[in-house]
């Protein structure tokens, strides 16, 4: 059962939406590959306002999801792609509906 999840922030410097974007998909592959990720999405939240979504069973796949790839490649681009330093809160997931569909 899902039960915690993380929300990550990001805005584009100017110009380099589309990096962003590329990186997010980037992202995705290595999301892919991490078992304790079940669930995972990037977001275009506006023009140069970026985010992911991403949800786990347990603490210990959230952690390993914070400390994997996805997050070295996050932080080693941050300061080529992003206007600030990501914002990435912490959530506790209260309720969840998939109808498996997706």
């Amino acid at each position: 059962m899902i039960k915690l999840a993380l929300f990550a922030r990001f805005e584009a410097k100017p110009g380099k939406e589309k990096d962003v974007a590329a990186f997010l998909n980037t992202g995705l592959q290595l999301a892919n590959q991490e078992a304790g990720t079940p669930i995972w999405f990037a977001l275009q939240l506006g023009p140069s306002v970026f985010g992911v979504f991403d949800a786990f069973h347990d603490e210990t796949g959230r952690q390993a999801h914070l400390t994997g790839e996805i997050a070295k490649a996050l932080m080693a681009n941050a300061e080529t792609l992003f206007a600030g330093p990501p914002t990435i809160d912490k959530i506790d997931v209260l309720g969840l509906k998939n109808d498996g569909s997706v």
